[in-house]
C-alpha cells in the first residue's frame, strides 16, 4: 500500500526511536498514524515490535492480529507472531506462525533462527538443529543465531559441538555475555558428569 510522505516520515520517525530503545515514545508515533490510516500494515507491525521489546505481550499480540487482519501474507507479522508464542512456550503455534513466516519469505535467517529454536523446543530435536544449522550457513557471524544453535546441542548431550559454536560467538563478539555465560554453564556441566563418572567408577570398585 502506498502512503503520503507525512505518513512514510512517521513509520521512518518511529524506527529510529525504536532503534534507540525509546519504545514509549515510538508507540505513541504508531498510534498517531492509526488514527489517520486505520489499515497501515506496517504501523500495526512496528507497534507489536515495540509493544514485544517493553514487555507489553496482550497488547503485542493485539497489534499483530490487526496486522494479520490487514494482510494474511504479512511475513513479518507471521515472524513476530511466532516470537511472542514462543516467548509464551506455546511451542506447537509458535512453530505454525514461524512457518507461515518461513513459506512467505524463505531463507530468512532470523526467520530460521526463531523456527528452528522453537521446533526443537516442541521435541523435534533433529529438525530444530537442522533449521538452526540452516540459519548459520545464511549467517554465519550471527552471535544469536550461534548461542542459540549451542543450547540446542548442549541440551542435547553433544558437548563438543556446543563448545565449538559458543567459542565461535565468542571469537565474533567477545563481549557477548550471552556466549560467556552458555560456555560457563556447559563447563558446569561437563565438570558434573566427569564427577559422576568418577563416582560410578569409584562405586563399581568398591563392588
Amino acid at each position: 500500500m502506498l502512503y503520503n510522505e507525512s505518513i512514510i516520515a512517521l513509520i521512518k520517525e518511529a524506527e529510529v526511536l525504536k532503534s534507540q530503545g525509546r519504545n514509549a515514545e515510538a508507540i505513541e508515533v504508531l498510534q498517531s498514524i492509526l488514527i489517520t490510516e486505520p489499515k497501515c500494515l506496517e504501523a500495526y507491525e512496528e507497534l507489536g515490535d515495540n509493544y514485544l521489546s517493553s514487555h507489553q505481550n496482550e497488547k503485542a499480540h493485539k497489534a499483530l492480529t490487526q496486522a494479520l487482519k490487514v494482510n494474511p501474507r504479512s511475513s513479518n507479522a507471521h515472524y513476530l507472531m511466532g516470537f511472542l508464542l514462543s516467548m509464551k512456550e506455546d511451542w506447537t503455534h509458535s512453530v505454525e506462525e514461524l512457518t507461515k513466516a518461513d513459506e512467505i519469505s524463505p531463507n530468512h535467517p532470523e526467520i530460521l533462527r526463531c523456527l528452528g529454536w522453537a521446533v526443537y523446543n516442541a521435541n523435534r530435536r533433529t529438525q530444530g538443529i537442522s533449521l538452526l544449522e540452516r540459519s548459520r550457513n545464511l549467517s554465519p557471524f550471527d552471535p544469536n543465531i550461534l548461542c542459540d544453535l549451542g543450547v540446542c546441542y548442549m541440551n542435547s548431550m553433544q558437548h563438543a559441538e556446543a563448545e565449538g559454536v559458543f567459542r565461535k560467538a565468542l571469537q565474533i563478539d567477545p563481549k557477548s555475555e550471552q556466549a560467556r555465560e552458555c560456555l560457563a554453564v556447559l563447563e558446569a556441566m561437563k565438570g558434573g558428569l566427569d564427577m559422576a563418572g568418577g563416582l560410578d567408577e569409584s562405586s563399581s570398585k568398591t563392588v
